[in-house]
C-alpha cells in the first residue's frame, strides 16, 4: 500500500514538473503526460502491467465529471451571452456534422464497417474545453469578435452531445436501440440532463446563501459534492450526466457566491489533476508497439478532421451568421481533441460490440496529433489571421475575473490624544488617494462628509487602491519575550535578515510606526514583512 501511494505521489510530482518544463520548451503538457504514462506502461521502462479498460473507464469517466463542471463553472456568461447561439449551434449541429463527415470518410476511404465508422466519428466529434481554456489563458490570446467566449462555450458544451452520439451508436450496434427506444433515449438524455443540472445548481446556490459553514473550505466541499450529484442524479433518471454537470457548472459559476474566486481556482486545480490522471492512464493503457499498425489510418483521420470535417462544419454554421472568414478559420483550427475523446474511446473498447479496428489506439494518435500540432500553432495562427485585439482581455471571459476596482480598507481607532480628535473631516490632513468611507461610532455607522466631527472612540474606515498585482510579501508577527536580547535596543541595531522590515509595533493598546531609533520593549509585538 505504501509503495503504491509513493508511486502515485511521484507520478503527480513528475506531471507538475513536466507542466513547468513544457511551458519553457513549447511542448503541450498533455502530450508530456501521455509520454510519461507510456514510459511507465507495459512497453515502457518501468513496465507497470495495466490493461484493465473497465477500471480505466470508471476512473476517467469520474475525472471527466470535473472537467465538464469546470468547463461551465469557469465561463463568464455575461461575456458569453452575445455568442451563445453560435456556440450552441457549434456544440450540437457542429458535432453532428463533424461526426457524420468523419464517419463517411472512415467508411468510404478507410473501409471501416458503416456503424464502426460512425462510432469513430462520434468519439472524436467534440473539442476539449480544458485544452482550449489552458491555451487561451497561457498564451494570452485576446481575440477579436468575442472569439474566446465562443470557443469556451462551444468546447465546454459539446462533450455531452458527443457522449450522447457515442451511447446511441453503441446501442444501435448492440441491437438495443430501435425506433421508439432510440427516440425515448434521446429525449430522456436531454430533458433529464437539463432539468437535474438546473435543480442542483439552484439548490446549491440557495443553500450557500442561507448556510454559514462553521469551517472555511466546507463551501468548496459542498460545491464539489454538487458536481457529483448533478452527474449521478441525471444518470439515475436516464439523463445525460455530463450535460447536467455542465449546466450546473455554468449556472453556479455565474451566481454571486462567497469565495467565488477561490472556488474557481480550486476547480482549476481539480481539473488539472483530472487531466493528469486521464492522460497518464491513457499512456499507461497504450501499447506503443501497436501504434505503427494504426498510424496511417489515424493520421488520415486526424488530417481529414482538422482540414475538412471541422472547417466544413464551422463554415456551414458561422457563414450564415455573418462571421468573418479569419474568425471562422481560427475557430476551425481551435478544434482541439482531448480528454473526452479518450474517455469515449475507452467506453467503445469495453462495450460488448465487436469491432475490427483498434479504436482506442487510433484515438490516441489523433489526440496526440491534435494537441501537439494544432495546440502549438494557435498563437501563431491568431497573429497571422490578424485576430488579436489590443482592447480585448481574454481573462474577462472567465468567471473569476473581477471588473470591480481593487480596493483595500484599513481601520483607525481614535484614542485619547489622537491628532484627529474633535476635528472636522474637511480639516484633516491625510495622505493623497486615501478616502474616509465610514465612521463606526458605538452602534452607529456614519457616512462622513466634510462637516462630520470626529470624536473620541470613533473607528475610522479608510480606503485606497490595492497594489493590483502580487507583491510577494509575507507578513508575520514576533512577540518580544521577557528574556529577549532585543529589549532596550533600537531597531537600527537589530538584524532581522535580508529582505525583512519591521512595519509597525503593537505596544499595549497602541500601534507605533517605528523608525531606526525606536527602542524595543518587553511584550512588544513586531509586525515584520519579508519579500
Amino acid at each position: 500500500m505504501t509503495g503504491k501511494i509513493l508511486l502515485v505521489a511521484a507520478i503527480i510530482l513528475l506531471c507538475l514538473l513536466l507542466t513547468k518544463l513544457s511551458g519553457k520548451i513549447g511542448m503541450p503538457a498533455l502530450l508530456a503526460f501521455i509520454v510519461l504514462g507510456m514510459l511507465f506502461g507495459t512497453d515502457g521502462i518501468l513496465k507497470i502491467p495495466f490493461d484493465d479498460f473497465r477500471i480505466a473507464e470508471e476512473v476517467c469517466s469520474t475525472a471527466l465529471i470535473f472537467i465538464m463542471f469546470y468547463g461551465g463553472f469557469g465561463t463568464n456568461w455575461k461575456q458569453a451571452k452575445p455568442v451563445a447561439v453560435k456556440a450552441v449551434l457549434l456544440s450540437t449541429v457542429g458535432v453532428l456534422l463533424t461526426a457524420a463527415l468523419t464517419g463517411v470518410f472512415c467508411y468510404l476511404v478507410l473501409h471501416f464497417s458503416f456503424w464502426e465508422a460512425m462510432l469513430m466519428g462520434a468519439v472524436i466529434s467534440s473539442t476539449d474545453a480544458a485544452s482550449v481554456f489552458s491555451i487561451l489563458r497561457s498564451k494570452h490570446l485576446d481575440l477579436k469578435y468575442n472569439t474566446a467566449s465562443l470557443l469556451e462555450v462551444e468546447s465546454g458544451s459539446n462533450d455531452p452531445c458527443s457522449y450522447m452520439l457515442t451511447v446511441i451508436i453503441l446501442s444501435v450496434m448492440s441491437g438495443e436501440a430501435e425506433g421508439g427506444k432510440l427516440a425515448l433515449l434521446i429525449v430522456t438524455q436531454v430533458v433529464f440532463g437539463v432539468l437535474v443540472g438546473i435543480v442542483v445548481a439552484k439548490g446549491t446556490g440557495w443553500l450557500l446563501s442561507k448556510v454559514n459553514f462553521a469551517t472555511d473550505g466546507f463551501d468548496t466541499i459542498f460545491v464539489f459534492c454538487s458536481a457529483l450529484l448533478a452527474y449521478a442524479g441525471a444518470s439515475v433518471l436516464g439523463g445525460n450526466g455530463y450535460l447536467s454537470t455542465y449546466i450546473a457548472g455554468i449556472l453556479l459559476g455565474n451566481m454571486s457566491l462567497h469565495n467565488k474566486k477561490s472556488l474557481v481556482h480550486f476547480f482549476d486545480g481539480v481539473n488539472g489533476l483530472a487531466q493528469m490522471l486521464i492522460f497518464f492512464l491513457l499512456g499507461l493503457l497504450a501499447f506503443p508497439s501497436q501504434m505503427p499498425k494504426v498510424l496511417l489510418p489515424a493520421i488520415a483521420i486526424a488530417l481529414f478532421l482538422t482540414f475538412v470535417a471541422r472547417p466544413v462544419a464551422v463554415f456551414a454554421i458561422l457563414t450564415p451568421l455573418k462571421c468573418s472568414v479569419p474568425q471562422q478559420i481560427f475557430v476551425s483550427m481551435a478544434g482541439l481533441r482531448g480528454a473526452a475523446s479518450i474517455v469515449f474511446a475507452i467506453m467503445a473498447t469495453v462495450s460488448p460490440t465487436y469491432m475490427k479496428n483498434d479504436i482506442f489506439h487510433i484515438v490516441i494518435c489523433i489526440v496526440l496529433f491534435s494537441i501537439s500540432f494544432q495546440g502549438s500553432l494557435l498563437g501563431m495562427t491568431a497573429k497571422k489571421l490578424d485576430m488579436m485585439d489590443k482592447n480585448a482581455n481574454v481573462m474577462k471571459t472567465f468567471s473569476d475575473y473581477s471588473e470591480e476596482v481593487p480596493v483595500e480598507f484599513v481601520k483607525i481607532s481614535i484614542k485619547p490624544g489622537h491628532p484627529w480628535e474633535n476635528k472636522l473631516v474637511k480639516d484633516i490632513i491625510s495622505l493623497p488617494d486615501l478616502l474616509m468611507v465610514l465612521i463606526l461610532r458605538g452602534e452607529e455607522r456614519l457616512i462622513p462628509n466634510g462637516n462630520t466631527m470626529i470624536l473620541l472612540g470613533d473607528k475610522i474606515v479608510m480606503s485606497a487602491l490595492s497594489p493590483g498585482e502580487e507583491l510577494g510579501l509575507c507578513i508575520s508577527e514576533y512577540h518580544v519575550e521577557e528574556d529577549s536580547k532585543m529589549i532596550g535596543k533600537p531597531l537600527a541595531k537589530l538584524k532581522f535578515g535580508e529582505g525583512k522590515l519591521v512595519l509597525l509595533l503593537k505596544r499595549n493598546d497602541k500601534v507605533v510606526i517605528p523608525n531606526g531609533r525606536t527602542v524595543v520593549r518587553k511584550d512588544d509585538v513586531l509586525v515584520i514583512s519579508q519579500t
